[in-house]
């Protein structure tokens, strides 16, 4: 049985990108974030690669990620970035060893629930502005109590995150960085601050962990800073098939809404990808997909299992073509560009119904 989509991951490209983040930022330890499924790339064969090319740690956001990795038996570090939320993660989190990055005092309380003899290796967050999770900077000596009021406790050091790091330009970045410093001047412990937009974008950042996620994939979060550019490799490739061939005249309408009119008489493809799959239905007549190299326009609306396209500049296309959505030569970011959205939402976004190839493992 052919699959209608196939999303084709190339480990060996992810490999590529860590040997890249690691060239940037030499002193730095690397922790991969794989959370959501490897931004969609399959955090299992994702993960085993990054742990098999020597990634110092791998970050997932919450427990039922942390344990989809410990039940493929992937060990080493493994961080929780948005922590603990209730006594079972606490006490899961010790006995999975995992790392608790707390950002709140009463993810301390459930910690200090489980006794004296809990052995937990932890970070804390400070929130220096992005404001979502952290705690206020004014809270790092009250941290430093906690901490010795638990010696069995291992401390892992302490964490930010950047707010505006993918513009360059942007003021806030480097008041952000600003604030941590003041905040922890003195204060021993290792830091944590780059994501890939400050791995990438702002050196200062990179101190004694890195913290890269959609880099890795091979996708750059600053517009003036794309990913070939940088010497990475995308890691995904998506495709799907051609289906049908049909010619219309002039005047005649497509699709759902008659959304799009022929300006002449003109060959149309139907391609087997939709909203269904992950495609975005925003990308309506503005986006291009590829055969054999050649870049053909949307006509009309993408529609729940099937999109249409212009063949005016490939007429001899036919039935079974491979039909590239994104990939080599034809980068996410246009995909993304075209939706109003981000790479992160597209690799997300691709439903069960797309068949995984994993290669180069």
């Amino acid at each position: 049985m052919s699959p209608r989509v196939v999303a084709t991951v190339d480990l060996g490209a992810i490999r590529h990108n860590l040997h890249q983040i690691r060239a940037r930022a030499p002193r730095a330890k690397v922790m991969a974030a794989v959370k959501a499924d490897a931004y969609g790339h399959g955090a299992v064969p994702v993960a085993r690669t990054l742990v098999e090319a020597g990634v110092d740690a791998l970050a997932v956001a919450c427990m039922e990620e942390a344990l989809v990795l410990r039940r493929a038996h992937i060990g080493g570090q493994i961080a929780l970035l948005e922590g603990i939320l209730s006594p079972e993660e606490a006490a899961m989190a010790v006995y999975e060893q995992l790392d608790v990055v707390l950002h709140d005092h009463w993810q301390i309380d459930l910690l200090h629930a489980l006794g004296p003899t809990a052995q937990v290796r932890v970070w804390f967050k400070l929130d220096t502005g992005m404001h979502r999770l952290g705690f206020p900077v004014e809270d790092v000596p009250r941290l430093q109590r906690a901490l010795t009021e638990h010696p069995r406790w291992q401390f892992a050091g302490w964490i930010t995150h950047l707010a505006c790091a993918d513009d360059p330009d942007d003021p806030f970045t480097p008041q952000q960085l600003a604030r941590f410093s003041e905040a922890l001047q003195g204060v021993p412990g290792p830091r944590s601050i780059a994501n890939s937009a400050g791995l990438l974008g702002w050196p200062q950042t990179h101190v004694d962990w890195v913290r890269p996620g959609l880099a890795l994939y091979g996708a750059s979060p600053i517009t003036t800073l794309p990913a070939e550019r940088l010497g990475l490799k995308p890691a995904m490739a998506v495709a799907s098939r051609l289906i049908a061939v049909r010619c219309f005249n002039a005047g005649e309408t497509l699709g759902y809404g008659r959304h799009y009119t022929c300006p002449e008489r003109m060959p149309v493809g139907v391609v087997a990808i939709g909203y269904a799959d992950g495609l975005p239905r925003a990308v309506s007549s503005r986006a291009e997909v590829a055969i054999d190299g050649q870049r053909l326009p949307l006509a009309g609306r993408v529609s729940m299992d099937m999109i249409t396209i212009d063949l005016r500049s490939m007429p001899n296309a036919r039935v079974g073509s491979t039909v590239q959505i994104w990939g080599p030569g034809l980068p996410a970011e246009h995909l993304a560009e075209a939706a109003n959205t981000i790479v992160y939402e597209l690799f997300c976004g691709l439903t069960q119904r797309v068949q995984f190839q994993h290669r180069n493992g």
